[in-house]
């Protein structure tokens, strides 16, 4: 297995599902993946959420991509964990809320100042289809 398998995948499935963790609590919520490169997989969350205040207390997650046949037969997911970074970059900032302006009218006021762009740079990577049922602890893994 490549890095770029796992690019592939999740620009090819980006709604996936991001764990954290919360006083010994496992906290799960759906989420958009912005993008993936060699750089990492990068998403764009706001501050004001209770997934921000989590990373910041333990940036450690689980995310899982998943690719939703209409065959379950071929179901494939893609799980990922590693820590978080919050990157602090103007430019990433700017293009997010560019690409997210649409949030400014739902939410009745600019969403740009409470932007927060986090990476997972490296972690391990590992896929899961129907034919892995019995044989989970036999898969393959990546590090990144």
């Amino acid at each position: 297995m490549e890095i770029n398998e796992c690019i592939k995948f999740a620009k090819e499935n980006p709604a996936c599902f991001l764990a954290t963790c919360e006083n010994n609590q496992p906290r799960v919520r759906g989420l958009l993946m912005w993008f993936a490169d060699h750089s990492g997989f990068y998403f764009a969350i706001l501050s004001t959420k209770n997934m921000s205040s989590q990373l910041h207390q333990n940036p450690k997650v689980e995310i899982c991509f998943y690719n939703n046949p209409a065959d379950i037969a071929n179901a494939k997911s893609m799980r990922i964990n590693g820590k978080i970074e919050f990157l602090d970059d103007p430019d990433l900032k700017l293009k997010a809320y560019e690409e997210r302006k649409f949030l400014d009218q739902i939410v009745g006021k600019s969403v740009e100042p409470y932007l927060e762009i986090i990476r997972i740079k490296s972690g391990d990577a590992h896929f899961w289809t129907m034919a892995d049922v019995m044989r989970e602890q036999e898969l393959e893994h990546l590090k990144f």
